[in-house]
């Protein structure tokens, strides 16, 4: 049985490797950091409903976190927020997430903790607490806290060595976004 889910796992979770060219080094904040090579990475195309989005070292396919609407406009209260692929690897595609990946690795919990504001954790990483709630401008917008600084998310860039699946090696986790009360662009890493 493990036999299988190690092989579903790998089938399903990771078609295609492509490392990343090294970035040059760049300091950040107090901590010195070598960037991601972005140009190796797709940026998205915007959306307004669009939280924020996931990038890998494995492979350049990207995981979409944007919000869960009704047709009414209002959210959906049992799965505001929307995970999918875009396969940029393969063709660029659209594509939902398979079981094993919204359950054990991408995918989201959430609870509601008041009207307009929702807990949400990562199933495969819960200590990472994140608030989708209205800021300032009317708008949804997913916050994360890192190093006491709060900031509206935009994207999450997992550095990957080795490992596997179920246990990989994950190197750091760069979270990007902005401070909302300046709209300063923050960049913090963290080793999980």
């Amino acid at each position: 049985m493990r036999l299988l889910l190690l092989l579903l796992s790998f089938f399903y979770i990771s078609p295609l490797i492509i490392k990343p060219a090294p970035g040059k080094i760049t300091k950040v904040g107090l901590v010195a950091e070598v960037p991601v090579a972005d140009d190796k990475y797709p940026t998205p195309p915007e959306n307004v409903n669009r939280l924020f989005f996931v990038q890998r070292s494995p492979n350049i396919n990207t995981i979409i976190y944007e919000l869960n609407d009704t047709k009414n406009g209002q959210l959906d209260p049992e799965n505001p927020v929307h995970v999918y692929w875009l396969r940029y690897a393969d063709k660029g595609q659209k594509e939902e997430l398979n079981y094993i990946q919204r359950k054990f690795a991408y995918g989201l919990t959430t609870r509601q903790v008041s009207n307009d504001q929702y807990d949400i954790r990562f199933v495969s990483y819960k200590k990472f607490p994140l608030t989708l709630m209205k800021a300032g401008d009317g708008k949804y917008h997913i916050f994360a806290t890192i190093e006491q600084k709060q900031m509206i998310l935009s994207r999450i860039f997992i550095k990957i060595e080795g490992g596997s699946f179920w246990l990989p090696n994950v190197v750091y986790v760069e979270v990007k976004g902005t401070d909302p009360s300046t709209g300063r662009e923050i960049t913090q890493r963290f080793k999980p």
